[in-house]
């Protein structure tokens, strides 16, 4: 598609066509816009956009007819009109992207960051290239573009189908604002649903895993998937106030999340979990509570020893390193696969630990409902899918000397 760009002279909207003439020189092509700099960005932006694939629909025209060259181009640009009309509607590309500049003021910004990755890395680049507006979308429309998410990018089922959500919501609101007869993303044949089936560890494997993590940083993180069924968010977020060494409860109701946005990493800090179920109070079991004492002294011996270069930033929370860096997130992933792979441990998931507690307890006679208040999941249906039913595992674990393992009574 030919690039452009926008130009503000004497106070009005210019859009430039970077072509070139028959010498391959650049020859920029000046189109106003008739709209006035002041408050009319956004549209002068969708104008632009229209104006470049109205290009780009001339010259595959023109391609039909015989070979490009200069002239022909130089043709397609003199026939264009001196200025665009203002009143056709958006394409749908840049009602997507209109949608999306509306919505980061309304969700947070894990959220604003998902749809923002859908929309201008997968959706309006599709659909940027078919030119179609708005009013012209069909339900067939979007059926091809799933069918080519899914052949050619390789895509799964569960991946379209958090396209379809967002391409939904955003019809949603143009039906609601009259931009749109009907949502044709309502009259669309969503994919089936991809059910994952997880690994899950047994007991034996749980209590070596326990054995080989013992000692190192990753060992803290191992145990809370593994025994108490945390998310990593809820991992790296717990706190010291968490911990009621009195009462002996740990509370779960801190997060740490990154977010990868526009190319970086932003960590994302709440006082509040997933969901009002994921904020759960859990026991405090002995072998726990002298881990995490444990852990305060080795907090305490580290900020002495590094004197000025230990970092004191993240002193409320529990899972820190030697210099008193708080965990990041991407470090218990990389380093739990290493782990495995270095003991010769069969490879699973982090994530699967927390499935593997599920299992455990229910092994262990611990009820469904309770299993899912354990877990913090905010449906029935979430902890009975995760559920491995297995013989085997149902015997106790062994509590060993320093260390921890399940004991369900």
């Amino acid at each position: 598609m030919v690039a452009g760009h926008l130009q503000e002279k004497k106070g009005l909207f210019y859009m430039v066509l970077n072509c070139k003439d028959e010498e391959g020189k650049r020859k920029p092509k000046w189109i106003p816009t008739g709209l006035t700099v002041k408050g009319n960005k956004k549209r002068a932006e969708a104008l632009l956009l229209e104006t470049r694939v109205n290009f780009n629909r001339l010259l595959n025209a023109a391609v039909e007819e015989t070979i490009v060259e200069e002239p022909i181009v130089e043709q397609i640009i003199e026939e264009m009109p001196a200025e665009v009309p203002v009143d056709q509607g958006p394409l749908f590309s840049v009602f997507m992207l209109q949608w999306l500049a509306m919505m980061k003021h309304k969700v947070e910004f894990i959220t604003y960051a998902s749809y923002h990755n859908v929309i201008t890395n997968h959706v309006v680049p599709y659909f940027e290239e078919k030119g179609l507006f708005l009013k012209e979308l069909l339900p067939s429309h979007i059926q091809d573009y799933y069918q080519y998410e899914l052949e050619e990018n390789g895509v799964t089922t569960n991946t379209v189908l958090h396209y379809h959500a967002n391409i939904r919501k955003a019809l949603k609101h143009a039906l609601k604002n009259d931009l749109i007869n009907t949502n044709p993303a309502d009259k669309i044949e969503r994919p089936k649903k991809n059910d994952f089936v997880g690994s899950f560890y047994n007991k034996q494997e749980i209590n070596i895993l326990f054995e080989k993590v013992k000692g190192e940083l990753i060992e803290l993180a191992v145990i809370l998937a593994a025994f108490y069924g945390l998310r990593r968010s809820e991992v790296i977020g717990l706190k010291w106030t968490a911990i009621n060494f009195v009462n002996k409860t740990i509370s779960i109701q801190h997060t740490v999340t990154p977010v990868y946005f526009e190319g970086q990493e932003h960590i994302i800090e709440k006082d509040r979990t997933k969901n009002k179920s994921s904020r759960r109070t859990l026991p405090l079991v002995p072998a726990f509570e002298e881990l995490l004492l444990r852990i305060h002294e080795l907090h305490a011996l580290n900020k002495a020893v590094c004197g000025n270069s230990y970092c004191t930033d993240y002193e409320e929370y529990i899972y820190l390193d030697k210099l008193g860096q708080r965990v990041k997130p991407g470090y218990i992933t990389q380093n739990f696969t290493r782990t495995l792979k270095k003991n010769g441990l069969r490879h699973i998931r982090y994530h699967d630990l927390r499935h593997s507690c599920a299992s455990l307890l229910l092994a262990n006679g611990v009820s469904m409902k309770e299993i899912q208040e354990w877990l913090g999941h905010s449906n029935y249906s979430t902890t009975a899918d995760i559920i491995c039913f297995n013989d085997e595992w149902c015997s106790d674990l062994l509590i060993k000397k320093d260390h921890i393992a399940l004991n369900i009574s």
